[in-house]
């Protein structure tokens, strides 16, 4: 890409926004784009030994006078005799109805993964991968457009991503893939095995950041015989994104191209009745077949090109 050149217009929906790993609390960032249906805000920390409580509030704003309305208020409370979740909405100044949660899911001393998941008429929580609570708008999601995390708690990542178009119904949590595992990013060239190949409803993970000076991307499928069935390869020279076979044919993707400098990405490969489905930040963008018997013989992931990894699950 040239100085100055421009990016192409993409649509809100393929926007995504890179993480932010150990962030100062108390927090205030903008969420790119603000809220809507179909997002998901991922928090990983710990909660201190000594912790009374913290907050973490979907905000319309982010003055300070007047205070802005906050759309959603989540409040894990430790110093009671019985630890408790609060959550509530702020309009013009005044606290409605509270709503909650007795059986608090995090512990003193304890990490932590919370998922934020917003659907059309409420936000569900799930901490550790289990279901927690859920709670009903009482303000318009669409005037969310600030994060704050505040109090007593120790934040290692937050991640801002879409609702994987995989689960059905848009009801499922994903679990088991947090951001930050032991350093900020893994290394490039990245291997993974794939000991029992790829299987129906299997899902492989990839979530980077593009370099400055980008020059390629790829994800490659390895067999038995270390032969390749199957690349994902973005080409920066000309903005395509393609499946190449074994044999270098290629087979153009039409979707918008995510690949720009300093720009953050997700990429789904679903596996299902011997196909490969591909999402692009959460947007279901196509497929590529290759037959059940050759996803099964499938013994590894290769990951190359320009750009900071943050996490590869499957």
């Amino acid at each position: 890409m040239s100085p100055g050149e421009k990016l192409d217009p993409l649509p809100d929906t393929f926007i995504l926004q890179p993480p932010v790993f150990h962030p100062v609390v108390p927090y205030v960032t903008t969420i790119f784009g603000g809220l809507r249906a179909g997002k998901m805000v991922v928090l990983q920390g710990a909660v201190p030994l000594n912790a009374r409580r913290f907050q973490v509030d979907f905000q319309c704003g982010c003055s300070l006078h007047p205070r802005p309305d906050i759309a959603i208020h989540f409040n894990p409370r430790f110093h009671t005799t019985k630890p408790h979740v609060i959550c509530n909405t702020l309009r013009g100044g005044r606290w409605q109805a509270e709503a909650r949660w007795p059986h608090l899911a995090l512990q003193k001393g304890a990490s932590f993964l919370i998922l934020f998941l917003f659907g059309n008429e409420e936000m569900k929580v799930s901490v550790n991968g289990q279901h927690f609570l859920h709670y009903r708008y009482q303000l318009p999601l669409s005037r969310v457009d600030t994060l704050g995390i505040y109090g007593d708690i120790l934040v290692t990542a937050v991640g801002f991503l879409n609702i994987s178009p995989f689960a059905e119904g848009g009801s499922e949590y994903p679990v088991g893939h947090p951001f930050l595992l032991k350093s900020p990013s893994l290394e490039v060239p990245c291997s993974r095995a794939l000991p029992q190949g790829l299987w129906p409803g299997q899902v492989i993970i990839v979530r980077a950041l593009v370099l400055p000076e980008p020059k390629d991307f790829t994800l490659s499928l390895l067999d038995e015989a270390a032969h390749v069935p199957v690349t994902l390869r973005a080409s920066f020279a000309d903005r395509t994104l393609a499946w190449v076979s074994r044999w270098g044919r290629k087979k153009l993707i039409l979707a918008p191209f995510l690949f720009y400098p300093q720009r953050f990405f997700e990429v789904l490969l679903l596996c299902q009745e011997g196909e490969l489905k591909l999402a692009l930040s959460g947007q279901g963008v196509g497929a590529t077949s290759l037959g059940q018997q050759a996803l099964e013989r499938l013994r590894e992931l290769r990951i190359s090109g320009s750009v900071q990894l943050y996490c590869v699950h499957y």
